[in-house]
């Protein structure tokens, strides 16, 4: 059944060994930098049992409760309910938070696509493949993804150096596996689970490896280390950095010091072709979720901009319009390739509806790779005081107030608060530490930009324009094998 916010809290006080600037932590669900994550989360887990939110964030089944977000998308309406349930989320909490689980949860859905695969080497695999997405459904925990490795000298092989670069498994007992290296993951702290994988194939000709292993590692598992970064909560007032103290979603370096997986968390293993399946397929449902994060980073980008033309009076300037218009149209292009990848959904190798791929990793690339220039736009419009204004502190002394009260009074419609909170709000959306790092992480969260290119080319229809210009240029080669017809993405069905 679905969680409470209370439930999720005490979830968190298991023993593990978190550590961040130097200290290690009690408590992450009160330590300053966890807790306003650990305080969204909850709510999120509330927000399933409020009359008001209910029906929006859950659904029922057999009379159960159960998290939107989790449901295995077989119809086009689910991916729709999705989509509503996480603005829904994003609207109540006023800004934007990527690793809640609803992105995530996807990636063990391509899995689940690669069944087939996994009877190969062992056919408990697809067992537990199965059992844990509908542990995941059940059971409603924090589950997020480990797939970055500190990754070492990347042009050896992982035998020829230290070893330990690329999670491994050291030992088989009766027991499961023992696993040794690490992994990078957002918001692993303040989570309950993770789906462990590999990130790079770097296997030469082996069809077997100790580094080709998957598996769902529990948070609570002994051995376990979380070394976190440094946070952005905390380092100014939240009056002045509105997002850094409430958005931050902090990434730990998870440290698996001889950890045992059991058996039935065991997804797959000395097995490359399950490995390199997985990183192909990884985000061909996760991606949906990552991607609707940008659209509404977008509509953060053309708030703030539009708010401070009118302000200052620009907003009937055709330079200035120009430039809202480039944001609208980023904006309204991210749009449109979720609505139409839901509206020209295709069908998975388990029976799943995929969202359709072109279309959804063409949209990735655009929403990530276009996303600096309409920082850009947005730093243009708001104007250079997103970065001479004065703190809070100044705008509150006795001395300064008069002053800053003058001159930040822009007319009758708007008053000086209300000026110096949205030059708050903007420099913390874009001129800020936490702004530079969102930047990055929106461009290397899901994986590299040359990675988001690949998925495109390997999920593009060719055929379909090579086939076209083979009959308008009257070419007599075969382009096509004998009976194949291109798919025409993007025609109506």
């Amino acid at each position: 059944m679905i969680r409470t916010g209370r439930q999720y809290r005490d979830s968190l006080r298991d023993g593990r060994q978190v550590f961040i600037n130097g200290e290690r932590v009690k408590d992450v669900t009160v330590h300053p930098s966890f807790k306003p994550l650990v305080d969204i989360r909850a709510l999120v887990y509330d927000m399933q049992h409020d009359a008001a939110t209910r029906e929006v964030m859950s659904y029922c089944d057999n009379g159960q409760r159960h998290a939107i977000g989790n449901k295995l998308p077989m119809t086009q309406d689910d991916w729709w309910d999705k989509r509503r349930a996480t603005d829904t989320v994003l609207d109540r909490i006023g800004g934007i938070v990527t690793r809640i689980g609803d992105e995530t949860v996807g990636e063990m859905w391509s899995l689940h696509d690669g069944q087939d695969l996994l009877n190969e080497v062992d056919p408990r695999f697809s067992a537990n493949i199965r059992n844990h997405v509908a542990r995941v459904v059940e059971l409603d925990p924090f589950h997020v993804s480990a797939n970055t490795d500190p990754k070492g000298d990347r042009s050896k092989r992982p035998q020829d150096q230290d070893p330990d670069m690329l999670l491994h498994v050291v030992k088989e007992t009766d027991a499961g596996l023992v696993v040794r290296g690490a992994k990078y993951e957002t918001a692993a702290a303040y989570a309950n689970q993770a789906f462990t994988k590999p990130t790079i194939a770097n296997w030469g000709d082996s069809d077997y490896s100790d580094y080709a292993v998957g598996f769902i590692c529990d948070f609570s598992s002994p051995n376990l280390k979380f070394i976190c970064r440094t946070g952005f909560a905390g380092r100014g007032p939240a009056a002045d950095y509105p997002l850094a103290n409430k958005f931050d979603e902090i990434d730990s370096l998870v440290i698996f010091d001889d950890v045992l997986v059991p058996w039935e968390n065991v997804l797959f293993y000395r097995h490359t072709r399950a490995a390199s399946f997985i990183r192909a397929t990884l985000h061909r449902y996760s991606a949906f979720a990552y991607v609707q994060r940008n659209l509404k980073l977008a509509d953060m980008l053309i708030g703030a901009a539009l708010f401070n033309a009118r302000q200052t009076g620009l907003d009937k300037q055709q330079a200035v319009q120009e430039k809202l218009a480039q944001l609208a149209c980023y904006r309204e292009g991210i749009n449109a390739h979720l609505t139409a990848a839901v509206a020209l959904g295709e069908r998975s190798p388990a029976g799943l509806l995929m969202p359709n791929q072109s279309l959804l990793f063409t949209g990735r690339v655009l929403a990530t790779s276009k996303l600096h220039e309409m920082m850009h736009i947005a730093r243009e419009l708001c104007g250079g005081q997103i970065c001479v204004t004065p703190d809070k502190a100044a705008f509150d002394d006795p001395e300064t107030r008069p002053w800053l009260e003058k001159f930040y009074k822009v007319n009758d419609d708007w008053e000086p608060e209300d000026r110096r909170k949205l030059l708050a709000f903007a420099r913390d959306l874009l001129n800020s530490d936490y702004a530079g790092h969102r930047l990055t992480f929106q461009l290397f969260a899901q994986s590299p930009p040359f990675a988001h290119l690949a998925a495109v080319y390997r999920s593009f229809d060719w055929n379909g324009p090579l086939a076209f210009v083979q009959k308008a240029a009257d070419l007599s080669v075969k382009v096509l094998p004998p009976g194949l017809k291109p798919k025409r993405n993007g025609a109506v069905p």
